[in-house]
């Protein structure tokens, strides 16, 4: 969530590093700072502040600094509060300035040699170990800036990424990608380094993507990249014209919604970022100070509304397989109801704005209770969700304009799937099956391009829908939330009617509403329950029901004869289905609004964050 930009050139780099901080706001922060080397007088630079990058922009007018050499970054706290003495960049004796994402996990040991050796420290911070590491490696072993990071980056355990620049070396930057990505942007005899390519499109359309453990040198006419041994390696650069600047353009989509569905793969990865290291999970990249509540965590209380409910109600089965007890509530009711909570249960809300009237009127209300504490999933850092709750699990989304919910509802259940596992490691899940379930979640980015490249099968198939008014989805265990939102998602911009169901419910009363008319959609994964929902399939084809089933590729032979509308997504691992079958319901959703010619991304009657009860 926090971002790095960096440059080195024969200009100011200053206006560069503004402009990709605000490209980067999207990310979720509470602070940004830079720091730049001067030649006029050869030294750093540095300015920070807590808030917007716009104040840090304000401070600059009348603190300004300038340079060839620079680097930047937008923080969203984890070690130490949100105050200007904990904003990045961090600068040890005013020779070496740091600027890190991810987690230094064994930085209190770090930091109590660093004291014993003579080190002040300014802030609460991981980040400024890293600073004062590579000083001292300067200073008392020898060696050069490349050299002095790459002891550093030894001594270092947890998921990071770094960008250095050294007074003593003033055209020459150091990144560092270990656990949490970083992208080389190629100029024209000027070089960058970013957390993400969005903050570089601005300055060039030409970038290399660090891998694990890869070191890289970036000077103003040249860049060399080191693998984690110390070879100098080569990786593709890839040319980029296409890619758009803003979440708040379309970028050669029809609407913003499509946009949306789309950059989902790139949404997903950025919540998996940094918080998933060498088949673990790393706990603090993402609840950092948390281990004692989650320790004492024996049930769980979610609370949400609309398509925020549907990944709490995922959760429950996610959580509840892993022998935690969890209810989840539609926010609007959950006040109005006398609440029985059991011992040590944690709340948690959801909500894609943080803003939702309801989830944070159940919010102030469940603070009064008696529970452990609060946390909130959430897709906006500055929210007042997350200002409120004592612990917060950001989604990495980006901004999402279309009112209909679709990059936030995934990047949710990827954060709740997280925050599950979390949990099962305290209810004897174990490190070889956890690193199944991380490599799988790993896999998840790819198997919704997989899906998305089906777009045009897809649109095939919502040509059936387009003179329809009533439709059913059905789903069981897991999927019934994913036919709930599928149902949601045509209902809010298509404005059919349309209802989900459990498979098995069928035969207790909408089997009635079952002909020809109405279309039936199925999701349909591999898993204990596929045989029952063939059954339940079964009932609908006799009665004249038009089935459209999305189904994993191993069930093909099963399905013969049963549908002429059934759309394979490949072969999906339980654990992920959830989140890859939503994504052909949200297009399918998307094609059949377009026959329909409804207002898409600002559909009738709603509004993308209701703030009102």
């Amino acid at each position: 969530m926090c971002g790095i930009v960096g440059a080195v050139a024969e200009r100011n780099v200053t206006p560069i590093l503004l402009e990709g901080l605000k490209r980067l706001e999207y990310r979720g922060y509470d602070s940004a700072g830079i720091v730049t080397l001067d030649r006029r007088d050869n030294q750093l630079h540095r300015v920070r502040t807590v808030g917007k990058v716009q104040t840090l922009i304000t401070r600059l007018q009348e603190e300004p600094v300038r340079g060839p050499l620079g680097i930047a970054h937008t923080r969203w706290a984890t070690h130490g509060a949100p105050c200007e003495r904990n904003a990045h960049p961090h600068v040890s004796n005013n020779s070496v300035a740091v600027v890190h994402n991810g987690i230094i996990e064994n930085y209190q040991e770090l930091r109590n040699k660093l004291t014993a050796a003579g080190y002040k420290f300014e802030s609460d911070t991981d980040t400024e170990v890293v600073a004062h590491l590579v000083n001292q490696h300067l200073r008392y072993l020898g060696g050069d800036l490349m050299t002095a990071v790459r002891q550093s980056a030894v001594q270092l355990v947890g998921a990071y990424s770094l960008a250095v620049i050294c007074r003593e070396e003033p055209e020459r930057l150091i990144a560092v990608c270990a656990g949490s990505p970083l992208v080389l942007g190629v100029g024209i005899e000027e070089h960058f380094i970013a957390s993400d390519i969005f903050a570089l499109t601005a300055v060039t359309q030409r970038f290399v993507f660090l891998e694990e453990g890869d070191f890289a040198e970036l000077k103003r006419n040249c860049f060399a990249i080191y693998d984690w041994d110390g070879s100098k390696v080569e990786r593709l650069s890839s040319y980029s014209g296409q890619m758009c600047c803003s979440t708040a353009v379309k970028g050669g989509y029809r609407h913003f919604m499509l946009k949306e569905i789309f950059e989902q793969p790139t949404m997903v990865a950025e919540t998996l970022e940094g918080r998933i290291h060498q088949g673990r999970l790393i706990e603090d990249s993402f609840m950092p100070e948390a281990g004692w509540l989650l320790d004492r965590v024996q049930s769980v209380h979610i609370v949400a509304c609309g398509t925020s409910y549907h990944a709490g109600l995922v959760a429950r089965y996610w959580l509840e397989h892993l022998g935690i007890p969890c209810t989840v509530e539609v926010a609007s009711e959950y006040r109005y109801r006398r609440i029985v909570i059991p011992a040590d249960t944690l709340f948690i809300s959801i909500s894609q704005s943080g803003e939702t009237a309801d989830t944070l009127a159940a919010l102030r209300a469940a603070k009064e209770r008696s529970y452990l504490s609060t946390l909130t999933i959430c897709n906006v850092a500055q929210s007042s969700l997350v200002r409120e709750s004592a612990f917060t699990l950001l989604t990495r989304a980006g901004r999402e304009i279309g009112v209909a919910s679709t990059k936030t509802f995934t990047t949710q259940l990827v954060a709740l799937r997280l925050l599950s596992l979390i949990l099962g490691r305290r209810r004897g899940l174990n490190g070889y099956d956890e690193g199944i379930l991380l490599r799988e979640l790993e896999l998840l980015p790819k198997a919704i391009e997989r899906v998305l490249a089906l777009h045009e099968s897809i649109e095939r198939l919502a040509d059936f829908f387009s003179e329809k008014r009533h439709s059913l989805f059905l789903g069981r265990g897991l999927q019934y939330p994913i036919a709930m939102e599928g149902a949601l998602k045509l209902k809010e911009i298509s404005y059919i009617h349309a209802e989900a169901y459990p498979a098995g419910e069928l035969k207790h009363g909408p089997l009635a509403l079952v002909d020809a008319d109405m279309p039936v959609v199925c999701v349909l994964p591999k898993d204990s329950l596929f045989e029952k929902v063939l059954s339940n399939i079964q009932e609908v084809r006799a009665r004249s029901g038009e089935l459209f089933l999305f189904i994993d590729g191993e069930l093909e032979t099963y399905l013969k004869g049963l549908s002429t509308h059934v759309l394979s997504l490949g072969v999906v691992p339980e654990s992920i289905a959830p989140i890859v079958f939503t994504v052909p319901l949200q297009l399918l959703a998307y094609y059949v609004a377009i026959l329909k010619g409804t207002d898409i991304d600002q559909p009738r009657n709603l509004a993308k964050s209701v703030t009102v009860e």
